[in-house]
């Protein structure tokens, strides 16, 4: 039945579980453990738990479990595991698939932390990493080898929002048997159905949108059943990568305002960056929807709204980038995103930080790129909040 339900509906009914009180919340079970009425019981759940039935919070969890049910129901998937953070999604998913020897493709415009993770453990641990321009199909079609395990990317990027052509991406790496690895975050599960766009694996940092509202961190990877209960679970449920039970209860509460928040959201991203754009005192305004986009037909047939995210180049660098930041009145000045606030970030200095001079202006994160989130106050206040810092400027 869930099958055919529309997005709001799933976002707020999908994976229901109730206790013997018929609450109408999703009840928080805080616990680390189970209790079995007798040592024949125990075994028996050892050797093979029911899908209601649980063992230890580090393997599952009646919540967590809710939660896995609705964003796997919202997102088309067969299974998920959640976990910690989004970085522990990232990490899990990746570690528990690839060993010594294996051959990763990723696209070089990543998160700081994903590119640690691809550069410094997997490549610690024998994986072999390659890194492509992800919008680049040539660069990918060269990169990816008869032996490629896998490819990893992210849909959108952090922070210059590139978009890849995932069906593209999908086709080429299918051809060698390699498995297909996304970072969704930018693109929202309101907005991509990446598993149907070729996608092996879609990961989310709940602590984005799903969340939304700044209170707590999580992440969700999203697969096949095999894939999730045989080689993500293992790995995470041995590692203690596992979303605590209050945390997947924020998780819950915030899906059921996901679709109408992230929809506000881009009402007003949409409309600043269309304002913005041309503007004298910067060098680019970067917007999945916007014509000047350089992925901008790909965009529109990737993801059905521009999101909830652009970019600004303030023309004067890093001096001018924090003269503009330290203007702004209702942005805040922060290194989260998908918030209910709106928020400013300065890569260069904060995110992407540990890359190289050179490396961060291959990737277009200039000394004036500024990251803006985009959240739910009145689009004319955050317009007017960016251009009176813009004067600033």
């Amino acid at each position: 039945m869930t099958k055919d339900w529309n997005t709001r509906t799933k976002l707020v009914h999908a994976g229901t579980r109730r206790s013997q009180y018929g609450e109408v919340s999703e009840a928080i079970f805080l616990t680390q453990g189970f209790v079995y009425d007798t040592a024949e019981a125990a075994e028996a759940r050892f050797l093979k738990a029911g899908p209601d039935e649980f063992i230890y919070a580090r393997y599952g969890n009646p919540t967590v479990r809710m939660f896995e049910d609705r964003i796997a129901a919202l997102e088309g998937a067969e299974d998920a595991f959640a976990t910690a953070s989004g970085m522990a999604a990232v990490n899990g998913a990746l570690m528990s698939m690839l060993k010594a020897g294996d051959h990763l493709v990723a696209s070089r415009a990543l998160f700081g932390s994903c590119l640690y993770i691809l550069e410094d453990i997997l490549t610690r641990f024998g994986v072999e990493v390659t890194f492509v321009d992800g919008t680049d199909l040539d660069a990918w079609r060269g990169a990816i080898r008869a032996d490629t395990t896998a490819v990893f990317l992210e849909s959108i990027s952090n922070p210059t929002l590139e978009v890849i052509d995932l069906e593209a991406v999908a086709e080429i790496a299918h051809g060698v048997g390699a498995l297909v690895v996304v970072d969704n975050v930018f693109a929202t599960p309101i907005y991509s159905r990446a598993l149907q766009m070729g996608a092996d694996v879609v990961i989310y940092s709940t602590t984005k949108h799903i969340d939304g509202q700044g209170r707590c961190l999580g992440g969700v990877v999203l697969g096949s059943q095999q894939f999730i209960r045989k080689t993500v679970e293992p790995y995470l449920k041995h590692t203690g990568g596992a979303m605590s039970p209050f945390n997947a209860w924020v998780m819950l509460k915030g899906m059921e305002t996901l679709d109408i928040r992230v929809r506000a959201m881009t009402d007003s991203a949409t409309a600043i960056a269309t304002a913005l754009d041309g503007d004298a005192r910067l060098a680019r305004v970067i917007f999945p929807h916007l014509p000047s986009h350089p992925q901008h037909a790909v965009a529109r047939r990737m993801i059905a709204r521009g999101g909830t995210m652009l970019s600004l180049d303030i023309k004067g660098g890093q001096a001018a980038a924090f003269r503009f930041l330290n203007a702004l009145q209702i942005f805040t000045i922060s290194n989260n995103l998908g918030d209910a606030k709106s928020i400013v970030t300065h890569p260069a200095t904060t995110t992407h930080q540990r890359l190289g001079e050179d490396q961060r202006m291959a990737l277009g994160i200039t000394p004036g790129l500024v990251r803006v989130s985009v959240g739910l106050e009145d689009a004319d206040d955050l317009l007017a909040d960016l251009t009176g810092a813009l004067a600033a400027v």
